[in-house]
């Protein structure tokens, strides 16, 4: 084929997406969409294998692709032109009920020749708990409405019975119908654009460059892993729910021109709703692996063929129905995401060719927080923190991470503003900022993630609830790389007022700016349903990335820089990374810093032979 055809289809594919995704976030009126993009929009080819991956979460590329393949198996002949089909069922292919997926097939002259399919996490699904996970849930009977494919447009028209039927078991159904169109919109902005390419440049062309692009993304990255050293790296996840310890074991093999991931070792199944599926560890792995080792290579089936993943059924990585899988996406997922990210990391570190493409764990542990009740205008609000986005880089072997830098597995993510937020909700930001120390340590520090506090404010009904799902928050999650150390845990205080304390954190002439300005009682929260109501507050910190190298190998200048901003502390600053300060602080004792390392080296040595 001529190379400037295909590079122009190519290039018209890619923007096909782009569009589909602008009319998705245009449409939707839900702030984790638009604000946080928690949302994904891809093409596949009629056999519903993936031709192009958009951005978005990355986890959703190979999982949307089952949903259509397992819609060709189950509608066979009865699929026509015009129709979208809505599947959300964890067992079938998807993360979790509230991840719905709509995909429509696209025809020319009568013949399917590809499809679309997008994703968002809906408002709400008619869980026991309210919003988009459900920590209650010890089943998935109880974790809302689940399909594993129905049709819910019929050739252009719009199944009204399909959609009253869903909206009819969920607490939100404006903001729901209003997703749900929004993805309806989306698609059939795919399918136009597809038309119009395709009548310009003809089905077998266009099929032509869909093929070649699969094989050449194939040949890529086979290429590319013959240039990366043979062998075998490991990483192991811990998530605490209450009082129980679950684990992802991961060991990653590299040979010759394939990945195997495997996941022997990890945990049984739980009885909470941190498992995942099958599907679901799939797009987990998979979420690091595009950018990581695929950042230019075209995602599509030719990246999945070279990979091979092994997770033992009836483990929390392939859980078996009716195991609960609610919070999978930031459970048991999050934890492959994190393994895997891991274990590339240290594969791209042990080449010299590719050393400079290794990564530390980037922001390794989302927090699921759902507010909902009555907002200031008298309405039914339901809605997450989408802060959980904001994320924070992973440490490079030539760099830090960047700080509040977002996440691997979705290029896009990011937080809503806080005026956002208290427009929609009867709540009040205290503050929202950097955290001190929550990036990994290290030659090369890792990216620092936030701390935020809020409290009720013009609430009808005094203020609202919450339902947290905080799996995790005893354990780092963002592994360090190359002797870095991990990034620091999430953490989740309640923090009541106590009536008879005189020194009561309102009236708001005392405005606290920290967790310590907040009078009242704090108790440790992280799993289940808590209510924020008079004049507690709700204080979240969440993990930053993790570190790259020896702490106490790090520029002196740097952990000065560091600690002038207020990223790490002074305790930080000579404790672990081993700097002595003079004039208070403000400047370094290079031979004091000297010393001091040689002593940090000599302890270890010491503890290491006492072990």
């Amino acid at each position: 084929m001529d190379p400037i055809t295909f590079s122009i289809i190519r290039h018209r594919l890619f923007r096909i997406i782009d569009e589909a995704v602008i009319t998705l976030k245009n449409v939707s009126g839900s702030a984790i969409t638009n604000e946080g993009h928690d949302l994904m929009v891809s093409l596949y080819r009629a056999d519903g294998s993936l031709l192009m991956g958009g951005v978005g979460f990355l986890h959703h590329l190979t999982s949307a692709a089952e949903a259509c393949q397992s819609i060709i198996r189950r509608f066979k002949d009865d699929i026509h032109e015009g129709d979208v089909y809505l599947l959300n069922d964890p067992y079938t292919a998807a993360l979790h009920t509230s991840d719905i997926y709509l995909v429509a097939p696209i025809h020319h002259q009568g013949t399917l020749v590809a499809w679309s399919a997008c994703f968002v996490h809906v408002y709400d699904i008619g869980a026991t708990n309210p919003g988009g996970f459900s920590p209650d849930s010890p089943d998935i009977f109880t974790e809302g409405f689940s399909s594993p494919g129905i049709r819910i447009v019929e050739k252009g028209n719009l199944r009204d019975d399909v959609l009253d039927t869903l909206l009819n078991m969920v607490r939100s159904p404006e903001m729901v119908a209003l997703d749900i169109r929004s993805m309806i919109a989306c698609n059939n902005v795919a399918k136009d654009r597809m038309h119009k390419l395709i009548d310009k440049y003809s089905a077998t062309i266009v099929d032509e460059v869909c093929s070649t692009l699969i094989d050449q993304s194939e040949t890529m990255l086979r290429d590319r892993l013959n240039e990366l050293p043979n062998g075998s790296w490991q990483s192991r996840q811990y998530l605490n729910v209450k009082d129980e310890l679950f684990r992802v074991t991961l060991t990653m093999t590299k040979q010759d021109d394939e990945l195997v991931f495997d996941f022997t070792g990890s945990s049984p199944q739980a009885q909470y709703a941190i498992n995942c599926t099958k599907w679901a560890s799939l797009g987990g792995l998979f979420a690091p692996l595009f950018p990581l080792l695929c950042y230019d290579i075209t995602w599509n089936e030719g990246v999945i063929r070279p990979i091979k993943m092994i997770a033992p059924e009836g483990s929390i990585v392939n859980c078996t129905r009716p195991a609960p899988v609610s919070v999978a996406t930031v459970g048991a997922i999050q934890s492959v995401n994190n393994a895997a990210c891991a274990t590339i990391g240290k594969m791209l570190e042990a080449s010299e060719a590719y050393t400079k493409e290794a990564t530390a764990v980037w922001h390794a542990n989302h927090f699921a927080v759902f507010k909902f009740g009555r907002n200031q205008q008298g309405g039914e609000a339901i809605g997450i923190f989408t802060e959980t986005f904001a994320g924070a880089g992973g440490a490079r072997t030539f760099a830090d991470g960047v700080d509040v830098g977002g996440e691997v597995p979705n290029p896009i993510s990011r937080m809503a503003n806080v005026e956002t937020v208290e427009a929609a909700f009867p709540i009040r930001y205290l503050f929202r900022r950097r955290m001190e120390d929550s990036g990994g340590p290290g030659k090369y520090r890792g990216g620092a993630g936030m701390e935020f506090g809020v409290v009720p404010h013009d609430a009808p009904d005094g203020g609202i609830h919450y339902v947290i799902s905080g799996k995790g928050d005893d354990f780092p999650m963002s592994d360090g790389l190359g002797g870095g150390y991990p990034g620091a845990p999430n953490g989740y205080i309640w923090v009541r007022q106590n009536s008879e304390v005189e020194d009561s954190m309102l009236p708001h002439s005392k405005f606290p700016l920290s967790l310590a300005d907040i009078s009242g009682e704090q108790e440790a929260v992280g799993w289940g349903v808590f209510p924020l109501m008079g004049e507690d507050a709700l204080y979240i910190r969440w993990n930053g990335g993790g570190g790259y190298g020896d702490p106490v190998e790090r520029d002196p200048q740097a952990v000065l820089d560091d600690l002038s901003a207020g990223v790490i502390s002074r305790e930080s600053a000579e404790k672990i990374y081993g700097v002595a300060l003079d004039n208070g602080g403000s400047s370094i004792d290079l031979k004091g810093t000297e010393q001091r390392r040689r002593s940090i080296l000599a302890a270890r040595l010491v503890q290491e032979a006492a072990e």
